[in-house]
C-alpha cells in the first residue's frame, strides 16, 4: 500500500491553516482581555517607550476612511473575506513553498481577525502602542503584526525566487 504524502493539494495546507488558527487565536484573546480590562481611551504605561491602550480603529491601516460615514466598515470586510478566500486558493496550489506559505498564513490570520472584529463591533480593536519623545505609532494589534510579518514574507520570498533564477 501506497504512503499518502501532503505535498500539494488540500492535505498539504493543513499545517499552514493550523498556523493560521493559532494566530488568529492569540488575536483574538488578546483582544477578548483589552476589552475585558480596559474601557475605550485606558493606557497603561510599560516602558519608556510602549505602552498597551485600548483604541478603535473604525477604518484601515493608521485609520484610513475610518473617518467615513459607516460603509467602510463593510467595505473592509469585504475585502478581508474576499483576501481570505483568495490566500487558501493559493494556499492549496502553493503550500509545498515553505516560506511564501508562511507568509500567506500569516496575512490569512491576520485578515481573518480584523474581519472578526468589524463584524462582530463594527472597529478593530488595537492595543499596541509604540511611541518615542511624544511621536505615538499609531496603535495596532496582533492580527495587524501578522499581517505585517506575511507581507514582510512574501517580499522576502519574491526576492529569493528572483536571485535564485539568476
Amino acid at each position: 500500500m501506497a504512503k499518502k504524502t501532503f505535498s500539494s493539494g488540500a492535505g498539504a495546507m493543513l499545517p499552514w491553516l493550523g498556523l493560521a488558527l493559532l494566530l488568529l487565536i492569540a488575536d483574538q484573546f488578546t483582544k477578548v482581555l483589552i476589552l475585558g480590562y480596559y474601557q475605550l481611551g485606558d493606557s497603561t504605561y510599560v516602558s519608556s517607550f510602549f505602552n498597551v491602550v485600548r483604541v478603535h480603529n473604525l477604518g484601515a491601516a493608521f485609520s484610513f476612511l475610518a473617518s467615513a460615514s459607516g460603509w467602510q466598515r463593510w467595505f473592509f470586510t469585504g475585502i478581508g473575506v474576499l483576501a481570505a478566500l483568495f490566500i487558501v486558493w493559493m494556499l492549496k496550489s502553493h503550500a509545498g513553498q515553505k516560506l511564501f506559505a508562511f507568509a500567506l498564513s500569516c496575512v490569512l490570520a491576520g485578515a481573518l481577525g480584523n474581519v472578526i472584529d468589524r463584524s462582530l463591533h463594527g472597529y478593530v480593536i488595537d492595543f499596541l502602542d509604540f511611541h518615542y519623545a511624544g511621536w505615538h505609532f499609531p496603535a495596532f494589534n496582533v492580527a495587524d503584526s501578522a499581517i505585517t510579518i506575511g507581507a514582510i514574507g512574501l517580499i522576502l520570498d519574491e526576492l529569493l525566487r528572483v536571485r535564485n533564477a539568476k
